[in-house]
């Protein structure tokens, strides 16, 4: 039996995912860095296990009636977690992005000094006093009542519906119409309401072109289509949309991103009239505090905001609330952050920016006693800046804390107290323990794919610098911080775009687009998600499961049975189990807890009825085929060229320990990234002709040894004659560019323009980038 004191957190048999019957020990109180290639199972031990289990035991304590209304985790697959204290997960998941969240709103920040404004607000004379909730844009007491607290309003013109007034109405002169039935419907409306569509639009009436375009009207009347060829159409009663209100519908309610980017084609925005912009009520702008409103205070960078509150203090109540705010300000610009303001919205800030905003949160808590666990806290951070990180997980610690940490950034498991490594390799060859002790130790350890990195670093190797075949001039392009910049890309190399969060990298990255003269194919590989549903998986995004199910469809059995190629989708009725309709699992309900889901009792999870299981290919049934890694299958399909191509192409890029059935929803955002990689490199082997593939940071949650792996594809893009363009944090990789485009000099209105531009060696002696001194360090072989 341990003391209640026991300074270690001690594991006993982990089976989480690929955990191999895990025993390890992991001091309390201490900086705890978890290490080991993509896929090795240190995520599944430092969140799928140890976090798992403290957000159950905390569950447990809950009343089971509250239990309900909490979204809980399983039990993890363990034999016993003793020593554990409470525990705080920060993970790299970004939420769903919304014009109404913003920094104020994530640190609570906007709170304090709503509540400021209220209490301690100089108000006009006369003027009844307004609660906090008065101060906020997000309810109804505060948002301007003509945007609805947004700030813009969206309208259009007849300029922007109708961009080429010779073409007649029914040539598509109304460009903001849809395609396809429904656009022939609206035109078949207005032909049935009288309206010429034949004639050219310039030549019809004014008022017959406002109330085309513009009318709130929507008549319905009977429209007798004209007869196609072989086709009987019957008359039908159509209603009529005019097109602002079909492009203002679409923008609002669709949810199809690509529809959305078509209607916002056809829109102007500006800033809200009643308001001005600032999204608030009048009688909230008439309340200042030192000779400002509180839209105006919102708008100043966080370090100025700090010194215009210290000097408009003026009464007790006013310097407690300013003393708190203050307080809290210093936290976050302390991490770098004191660019922003509080009305900047989430959806402009970078990933790293979003962290640390988080961790500034979790530093002015004040909780002691607790283990943070924090996935890749270094994602989407400058090597400047992870210094910065590297003081606020010490003073974490230092508050009585302990800090787990997933982490590849070698500067970041430099500072550990303890390392945890996991190994050696990924998935089924992965997850043991290889090493658990202090990080000089792990010389020792011959199996580890991070010792090397860690002590046998060695300047990158001499190589010509490709020449470029062209350049793409870029701009001028003005979007948040970026003002009139413009830049020019080489073409037929490898770029690294680079410099501090928030310098305005993935802005510049966003300005290349398809109609740049120079741009025959574009392909930006993101880290969205391939799917939201488990139903989702890597054969179906990659292609695979059409060929399997066609293998299977073309067996003898098959044949016999009846059985089409949908028989063998566990989407469709027909094949799949019809218990759990192809899921493979099935909720089971509890009074007073949360659902729980369990293996269909029927299919055993394997997703299908017992006939379609009957069919096997060489041996296999179509569930067992699914269960394969890529791997396994990339040998069981070598005689089938079409899934060897699909198969090879996610071996190339380091994904061969992934299930072909893996739901999409159990995919980090850096595998995710490299299964679309791997369908371009497949795609690029039946194709000719130059593509410009742009990347926005594609090592975040990659070891080093597998960014080795990621950059012998990309540079094979190149070498077959496109383009490569990185957003890019990792030195190494910068290092192994052709061209560095630096962004800076800091983040927010001190970044934005370019710092320095040449070959990664030139730009590693600027005196002015930030970036320099790291890629310099990186040539000397990683020293300090």
């Amino acid at each position: 039996m341990h003391s209640p004191h026991d300074p270690y957190v001690r594991v006993r048999g982990a089976r989480e995912h690929n955990l191999r019957d895990v025993d390890v020990d992991i001091p309390r109180d201490a900086l705890v860095v978890f290490t080991g290639v993509s896929g090795s199972g240190k995520s599944s031990l430092a969140f799928g296990t140890i976090y798992a289990e403290a957000q159950r035991r905390y569950f447990e304590s809950v009343a089971p009636y509250a239990r309900r209304l909490i979204h809980q985790v399983g039990a993890p697959r363990v034999g016993e977690i003793s020593g554990l204290p409470p525990a705080v997960s920060l993970e790299q998941r970004r939420s769903a992005p919304s014009s109404r969240s913003s920094v104020g709103t994530v640190t609570t920040l906007s709170n304090s000094l709503r509540m400021l404004f209220s209490r301690a607000g100089t108000y006009p004379a006369g003027a009844g006093h307004l609660d906090s909730d008065a101060f906020s844009p997000n309810t109804a007491a505060g948002a301007c009542p003509e945007c609805h607290g947004l700030g813009r309003v969206h309208g259009t013109s007849e300029e922007l519906l109708v961009p080429d007034p010779s073409l007649s109405i029914r040539d598509g002169a109304i460009a903001a119409w849809p395609g396809a039935w429904q656009g022939k419907n609206l035109r078949d409306v207005l032909d049935a309401l009288g309206y010429d569509v034949d004639r050219p639009w310039r030549e019809l009436p004014q008022q017959d072109r406002d109330w085309i375009l513009f009318t709130d009207e929507q008549p319905v009347v009977t429209v007798h289509p004209v007869r196609d060829a072989g086709r009987i159409q019957r008359p039908y009663q159509g209603t009529y949309m005019s097109a602002r209100r079909y492009v203002l519908h679409t923008f609002a309610d669709t949810k199809s991103q690509s529809l959305r980017t078509k209607a916002e084609r056809f829109l102007s925005s500006a800033p809200c009239p009643a308001c001005g912009g600032s999204r608030l009520r009048p009688e909230a702008l008439a309340v200042t505090f030192a000779g400002r409103t509180i839209a105006e205070l919102a708008a100043l960078p966080l370090a100025e905001l700090s010194e215009v509150l210290a000097a408009g203090t003026a009464g007790e109540t006013a310097r407690v609330l300013t003393d708190d705010l203050r307080a809290r300000i210093a936290v976050v610009t302390e991490l770098g952050l004191g660019y922003l303001g509080l009305d900047r919205t989430t959806p402009t800030l970078s990933n790293g920016e979003l962290q640390r905003l988080r961790l500034a949160t979790q530093l002015r808590s004040g909780l002691f006693g607790v283990v943070y666990v924090l996935d890749e806290p270094s994602a989407g951070l400058h090597p400047a800046d992870a210094e910065a990180l590297l003081v606020v997980l010490d003073r974490l610690k230092a508050s009585g804390n302990s800090v787990f940490v997933v982490e590849h950034h070698l500067d970041v498991v430099r500072r550990a107290d303890w390392l945890v490594d996991v190994g050696p390799a990924a998935g089924e060859h992965g997850g043991l323990v290889l090493h658990s002790g202090p990080p000089a130790a792990l010389a020792e350890v011959a199996q580890s794919a991070t010792r090397r990195f860690l002590f046998d670093r060695q300047p990158p190797p001499v190589r010509a610098v490709r020449e470029p075949s062209g350049w793409l001039k870029l701009g001028p392009l003005t979007r948040h911080n970026l003002h009139a910049l413009e830049a020019e890309l080489p073409l037929g190399v490898l770029t690294a775009v680079t410099g501090v969060s928030g310098s305005g990298k993935s802005t510049l990255a966003g300005g290349i687009t398809d109609e740049l003269p120079g741009v025959q194919r574009l392909v930006t590989v993101d880290q969205k998600p391939i799917g939201r549903t488990p139903r989702s998986n890597l054969a179906t995004y990659t292609g695979l499961f059409d060929v399997v199910r066609k293998l299977f469809t073309a067996e003898e059995e098959s044949k016999a049975r009846g059985y089409r190629a949908g028989r063998f989708s566990f989407n469709v009725a027909g094949g799949r189990c019809e218990t759990c309709q192809g899921e493979g699992f099935v909720s089971v309900e509890l009074l007073f807890l949360p659902s729980t889901y369990a293996p269909c009792p029927d299919c055993h999870g394997a997703r299908y009825n017992p006939q379609t299981l009957q069919v096997t290919h060489r041996g296999l049934n179509i569930a067992e085929v699914l269960d394969l890694t890529v791997e396994a299958a990339a040998d069981f399909f070598a005689s089938t060229p079409a899934a060897a191509r699909s198969l090879r192409a996610l071996l190339e890029v380091g994904l061969g320990y992934l299930r072909l059935g893996q739901p999409a929803t159990e995919l980090s955002g850096g595998e995710a990234q490299r299964i679309k990689l791997a369908s371009e490199l497949q795609r690029s082997s039946t194709r000719r002709g130059h593509t410009l593939y742009v990347l926005d940071e594609p090592t975040t949650g990659l070891h080093p040894a597998d960014t080795e792996v990621l950059m012998r594809q990309l540079h094979g893009l190149v070498d077959a004659g496109n383009s490569v363009v990185v957003v890019e944090h990792d030195m190494a990789v910068v290092a192994g560019a052709d061209w560095v485009l630096d962004l800076g000099p800091g983040g927010g209105d001190e970044g934005g323009r370019i710092v320095a531009a040449g070959p990664p060696r030139e730009v590693a002696r600027s005196a002015e980038s930030r970036t320099a001194p790291y890629l310099a360090r990186e040539f000397a072989g990683g020293s300090v």
